[in-house]
């Protein structure tokens, strides 16, 4: 497999060069790339989402220099598939990732849910790092991958010309090993890495993806950042969890240096620069319906002496309000997520974009602004962002999600069409409908009141789900009520 992956690749080279008279002419208006990935950061999360505990100042100010998303939508409530999206251009059950990796599940719920087709990113697929390198893009990514740990599957292998992927959380072992700053928090080590990168590559269009583990549980942060988050007034209906936010604040931090090196080397008014989140927010780790005794401490072991025992904050991290639910479902909290994006030379200041985008959308997006081609024999499910960069017309008819197992919800598939939404219960085949305009929080089903439009998406979520051969869960012979929400592992 690949063997005929790295012939795409010289393809898509000549391609380039073949018809690279333009393309070399307009050299100087191709951006540099930054996207910056969080991880279960919610679309509540943050001060211009309208959180007013946290604090990402640099993130504010990119906001104020770019475009804010408020309808961006990660293309599954996990880490795993999203991430293959961003990679892919397609929708992750397009793919076959239909959890992330490795996956679990319910040994004795009601449904048998499928598993990963494979248990990384299918080495048929040219990846955004392999699009953009062969149109001489220098390319990097550093941090979380979770899209394989074979080294066939690493990055390195997939189009990036330096890579260094994490395994772990805060003791992290990476791959290629990397010594410097070791005793430095994550987030500040990712800072190096990508400052170290641009340093090297500064005279060249490139591609920088730095992939933070921050806000993911288990909760750990600089001690100075805590103090200060446990010392400042609380607000009222939101956690405050004092680790929660300084993970924030501590990934602002280390997107600020970034910011503040493309500044420095002059090269910042042509970078593309993305920050955004592989899915919604966690609220906790503890949701086990049925077993409300059972609780996860999402907090560090390192720093359980921050909150009491018995204190709520012990395993609450954040909360999505007004949105609905949380990471693992298709409601509006596990999948809507902060975007911004900035170019200064390009792109109108301080704006608001309320325009459906997902996170299918980058590949075609990236394609389109390094003025490469799409490679033939791939299907892109993403439509291209630039011309809503540009201030112009966007149209999109369909957005679609297809989350066939169990995590904080039960089997689900959903269908975005302008304001409405549908969501089918997978094991039950029960529809709701939702106006999400007038009801951002999911909260009234319109199924009944709108019975020809119900049907009608209905229908194109089912003609969706069929092109693209979805895997669905099938009847599990041992089924046991006692033992539903027990979970298991297919390792």
């Amino acid at each position: 497999m690949k063997s005929s992956k790295i012939t795409l690749g010289i393809l898509l080279t000549s391609t380039t060069l073949v018809n690279g008279k333009l393309q070399s002419q307009n050299i100087n208006e191709r951006p540099n790339i930054v996207f910056i990935l969080a991880d279960d950061l919610g679309w509540a999360d943050l001060p211009m989402y309208g959180n007013n505990f946290n604090e990402a100042p640099n993130l504010t100010k990119l906001a104020q220099r770019g475009i804010q998303f408020t309808n961006a939508y990660a293309a599954a409530p996990v880490s795993s598939p999203t991430r293959a999206s961003i990679q892919s251009g397609k929708y992750p059950s397009r793919i076959g990732m239909n959890d992330f990796i490795p996956g679990h599940f319910r040994p004795f719920e009601e449904v048998i849910v499928p598993e990963n087709k494979t248990q990384f990113l299918p080495e048929n697929i040219i990846t955004i790092g392999e699009l953009l390198q062969s149109a001489g893009y220098k390319t990097g990514y550093f941090g979380k991958w979770h899209l394989g740990d074979n080294l066939l599957h690493h990055p390195l292998n997939q189009g990036y010309d330096e890579a260094n992927i994490g395994q772990g959380f805060y003791n992290v072992k990476f791959v290629p090993d990397r010594k410097e700053s070791e005793e430095k928090i994550m987030a500040d080590r990712l800072a190096e890495f990508g400052i170290d990168f641009i340093e090297k590559n500064k005279n060249s269009p490139f591609f920088l993806f730095i992939s933070h583990w921050d806000v993911h549980c288990p909760y750990d942060a600089k001690d100075e950042l805590i103090t200060k988050y446990l010392n400042k007034e609380k607000i009222i209906d939101y956690p405050c969890n004092a680790l929660y936010a300084a993970m924030i604040e501590q990934m602002d931090q280390s997107i600020g240096k970034i910011i503040e090196k493309l500044e420095k080397e002059n090269i910042y008014n042509n970078t593309l620069f993305i920050f955004f989140s592989d899915n919604g927010g966690c609220t906790s780790e503890n949701k086990y319906p049925g077993i409300k005794e059972e609780k996860f401490p999402i907090i560090n072991h390192t720093k359980r002496d921050v909150y009491a025992p018995d204190n709520s904050l012990q395993y609450i991290g954040t909360l999505n309000s007004p949105l609905r639910n949380e990471k693992g479902t298709l409601y509006e909290g596990g999948i809507r997520v902060p975007l911004i994006i900035s170019w200064p030379k390009k792109i109108k200041k301080a704006t608001i974009n309320k325009k459906i985008v997902c996170s299918i959308d980058f590949y075609p997006t990236f394609a389109d602004l390094a003025q490469t081609k799409k490679p033939k024999n791939q299907i892109i499910d993403g439509v291209s962002l630039k011309s809503l960069l540009y201030n112009k017309e966007f149209s999109r008819n369909f957005l679609y999600w297809h989350y066939p197992v169990y995590h904080h919800d039960v089997p689900s598939a959903a269908i975005r069409m302008n304001e409405w939404k549908l969501i089918k219960n997978l094991v039950t085949e029960e529809i709701s409908l939702y106006n999400l305009n007038s009801d951002i929080s999911e909260t009234t089903d319109l199924s009944k009141i709108y019975p020809q439009l119900t049907s009608e998406l209905s229908l194109s979520l089912k003609d969706w789900q069929n092109k693209i051969n979805a895997a669905f869960p099938k009847k599990n012979p041992n089924f046991n009520v006692e033992k539903r929400f027990l979970w298991g592992s297919r390792k």
